[in-house]
């Protein structure tokens, strides 16, 4: 198989493959939240009202769910991003300056995923996306507002 049916057949993937990413990014991300704030998966609940951890649980579980089902995907991402920026910046960055060392491996991979979404979008497989094409699916990325073009258009 030739370089440039590779790339197309992969770049052809992107839709599927960026909505697969979101959902299994906001899956992760709902739970952590739903782990603060409810205490559940084998962890104790924040104190209601705690800040910030309370309130950046109550952030991971809503805008985790909103990005799972593709639903306002790059406001919830932008602000999930931020968060964890927020959270590595003022609770892990003052135990050492990698993430190795300073037990913020998680929020850094979670605001690196996040501002892809941002920029790219959800993907296929969204209820935005489902909604706003009378009930399909898109075939490309880039076909609504919600959406990026492919990298390299």
């Amino acid at each position: 198989m030739s370089t440039t049916r590779l790339n197309d057949r992969l770049t052809g993937g992107q839709p599927l493959v960026l909505g697969l990413f979101r959902i299994v990014l906001g899956l992760l991300f709902t739970s952590e939240g739903a782990a603060t704030v409810f205490g559940v998966l084998d962890r104790d609940a924040s104190p209601a009202g705690d800040w910030p951890f309370w309130y950046a649980g109550v952030i991971e579980l809503v805008c985790g769910a909103l990005v799972l089902l593709g639903v306002t995907t790059r406001g919830a991402a932008f602000l999930s991003s931020g968060i964890m920026a927020f959270a590595y910046f003022t609770e892990h960055q003052k135990d050492g300056l990698f993430p190795l060392q300073n037990g913020g491996l998680s929020p850094v991979l979670f605001c690196w995923g996040f501002l892809l979404l941002v920029f790219f979008g959800p993907g296929s497989l969204s209820l935005s996306g489902l909604f706003s094409r009378g009930g399909t699916t898109p075939a490309t990325v880039g076909a609504t507002s919600d959406q990026a073009s492919p990298a390299g258009r």
